[in-house]
C-alpha cells in the first residue's frame, strides 16, 4: 500500500463513512454487505418485531441492506430509506427495482437526505432503525432524536453498531507508534477516541434520554481476519468504514515528510507480527431496541 492510499484528514472529512461515492457505492454492496455489514443486519432483523403492513424507515440506508430480508420479517412493508449518497441511493432503488417490489403492497422508497430532520411527519413509522452510525456522540444524539420524533407510540426504534472495545488491536498498535516515536498527542487522541464509542450500559441511557423504554441491547464478539497488512488497508471495509472513522475521531491527518506515519506504522507491525499468521480484529457487534410508550 503506498502512501497515497491512507486517508488524510481533508479525505476523510467527506469520507466514504459519510457518503459513499460513485464506484464506492458497488463495492460497499458487493464486498462491505455480505463479510461485515451483515454481522449487524442480521442479528438487527432477529431483535426486529414482526408485524404486517409495517412502516419502517432506514436512516443512513447506503445501499439499502437489510431489503431483501426485511421482507421475510415483514409482511407488506413500506420501508423510506434515506442516506447522503445519490449513488448509493441509485443502487438501492435497482435491487429494490430487481427484487419486484412496488407492487401487491409492498413499498420501497430510496431518497437523498443529508440533513436531519428528515422530510417526514412526526410519529410516522412503526419501525426506525440505523446501522453503523459513526460513533461521534453529537451525531449519534441527532440520530437517536430523530428516531425518537418519527417512531409512533407502541413503535420500536434500532441501533446497531460496533461499540466500545472494537478495532482495539488497531488502537494498540497506534498506541505503541506513538510510545515508540514519543508522540504524546497521538496517544491522547487514541485514547479519546476509543472512549467515544458507547459501552452498552452508555448506549441503553442514551435511547432513554430521548424517550425510548423497554431497551435491549444485544452484544456479540466478532472478528474480522485479513492476510497480513496490506490486506487489511486494502480491504474495502477497512478503506470505506472502519479507516475514515479512524481518522476522523483520533484527528489523523497526512503527516510532513519525515514525521512519522501512524496508519504506515500499523500496515508495517501487522506485517511484523502476524507474519505468516492472519491478522484477526475484534468487533463488538451491538443491536438496542427500544420502544415507544402508547402515549
Amino acid at each position: 500500500m503506498t502512501r497515497s492510499s491512507i486517508p488524510a484528514k481533508a479525505e476523510i472529512a467527506t469520507s466514504p463513512a459519510r457518503h459513499l461515492g460513485h464506484e464506492d457505492a458497488a463495492v460497499f454492496e458487493t464486498f462491505v454487505v455480505p463479510r461485515y455489514l451483515s454481522l449487524f443486519g442480521e442479528q438487527l432483523l432477529r431483535m426486529l418485531v414482526p408485524g404486517r403492513d409495517a412502516r419502517v424507515c432506514h436512516i443512513h440506508c447506503r445501499t439499502g441492506y437489510p431489503d431483501r430480508l426485511l421482507l421475510e420479517r415483514l409482511p407488506n412493508v413500506h420501508v423510506h430509506g434515506c442516506d447522503a449518497s445519490p449513488w448509493a441511493i441509485e443502487l438501492a432503488r435497482a435491487k429494490a427495482a430487481a427484487l419486484g417490489t412496488n407492487d401487491g403492497g409492498v413499498v420501497f422508497d430510496y431518497r437523498v437526505a443529508d440533513t436531519l430532520p428528515l422530510a417526514f411527519p412526526a410519529a410516522a413509522f412503526s419501525h426506525g432503525f440505523t446501522i453503523h452510525p459513526l460513533a461521534a456522540p453529537r451525531e449519534r444524539r441527532a440520530l437517536l432524536d430523530e428516531l425518537a420524533r418519527i417512531v409512533a407510540p407502541r413503535g420500536q426504534a434500532l441501533v446497531a453498531m460496533p461499540l466500545r472495545g472494537s478495532f482495539v488491536e488497531i488502537a494498540d498498535l497506534l498506541r505503541e507508534c506513538a510510545l515508540k516515536h514519543e508522540l504524546s498527542e497521538l496517544t491522547n487522541a487514541v485514547e479519546a477516541a476509543m472512549q467515544l464509542r458507547p459501552t452498552d450500559e452508555v448506549l441503553e441511557r442514551e435511547l432513554e434520554a430521548v424517550g425510548f423504554e423497554y431497551v435491549d441491547i444485544d452484544v456479540r464478539a466478532r472478528t474480522l481476519k485479513f492476510a497480513g497488512g496490506r490486506a487489511f488497508f486494502e480491504d474495502p471495509i477497512t478503506r470505506l468504514l472502519v479507516m475514515p472513522e479512524f481518522g476522523v475521531t483520533v484527528g489523523l491527518a497526512a503527516p510532513a515528510q519525515g514525521v512519522v506515519d501512524p496508519f504506515s506504522y500499523v500496515r508495517d507491525a501487522i506485517d511484523k507480527y502476524w507474519r505468516g499468521r492472519t491478522f484477526e480484529m475484534t468487533v463488538n457487534v451491538a443491536v438496542a431496541s427500544g420502544r415507544r410508550s402508547a402515549s
